[in-house]
């Protein structure tokens, strides 16, 4: 179904999304997740939970490994300080034809297809698009379109999760909107085994010499409070193997300068 008809106005349906993304351990954050989007009675609604965690612990993955769970299409919203309320809903566009046609954003296609919508960094969008969201959010579950006076419901089906960066949003959330987006699901940095799992499954390439290494420069940065995340983690032993692949020298001792190209020369103090 690529387009919908709605009181005789005809809305462009978006693409649902396929990520190359694996959520490796903490079962737990998952079924927490998967309990909030739970209905378990016919008056019962979903909640609409938020995601809240430092940069790169995952907050995304988890989000569309729950999707994936439900077998229901996923599509991601990135939200930006620039985020208008007609984008988060429907866009005017012009059509081949020059005439007037009507996009449905990924939300709302979520909403009619019984989708689920991750609104990825949700705290970077201002108070007025969040107002737009206020009706859907709670049990009314709709959004209206001023560009075409539409009244859209929410499908029962749909679902839909708030990933938030903590301490990095520019603007603060209303707390209207606060109290309908439960419950918060906090994501803290993986352990140091769940970690070294975590860069087996993106680099199974790569010697666990390398791994261990990085993940111990990783557990050290975690204890200063630093934000390196498992993704710089994988970038820097990435790098690290291509230069090998490039020069002929041994990975672990490029391991240091990887880690200088990828996060600064800062980063070096959590090193052994």
């Amino acid at each position: 179904m690529n387009k919908v008809t709605i009181d005789g106005i005809t809305l462009s349906l978006a693409r649902p999304v396929e990520l190359n993304l694996q959520w490796v351990g903490q079962e737990e954050l998952l079924m927490q997740l998967l309990a909030a989007w739970m209905v378990i009675d016919e008056r019962d609604i979903p909640f609409n939970p938020r995601l809240v965690g430092k940069p790169g612990v995952g907050k995304t993955t988890l989000a569309y490994a729950a999707s994936k769970r439900l077998s229901r299409p996923v599509y991601l919203y990135q939200a930006t300080m620039d985020t208008r309320p007609e984008d988060l809903i429907i866009t005017p566009v012009i059509g081949p034809d020059g005439k007037i046609q009507y996009a449905a954003s990924s939300l709302v296609t979520a909403m009619l297809t019984g989708g689920v919508l991750i609104l990825d960094e949700g705290n970077r969008m201002s108070e007025k698009a969040w107002a737009s969201l206020a009706p859907l959010l709670d049990d009314r579950r709709y959004v209206e379109s001023i560009v075409t006076g539409l009244r859209i419901p929410a499908g029962r089906d749909f679902r839909i999760v708030v990933t938030m960066n903590e301490d990095s949003s520019t603007f603060e959330v209303p707390e209207y909107i606060h109290s309908r987006l439960q419950p918060q699901i906090y994501i803290d940095f993986p352990e140091a085994d769940e970690e070294l799992v975590i860069l087996k499954e993106n680099l199974p390439f790569a010697d666990s010499g390398i791994l261990k290494y990085v993940v111990n420069f990783l557990q050290r940065s975690h204890a200063a409070d630093e934000l390196y995340s498992v993704r710089d983690g994988i970038n820097i032993a990435r790098y690290a193997l291509k230069m090998s692949a490039a020069g002929a020298i041994p990975p672990m001792e490029l391991l240091r300068l990887s880690v200088t190209r990828i996060l600064g020369n800062e980063a070096l103090h959590y090193l052994d």
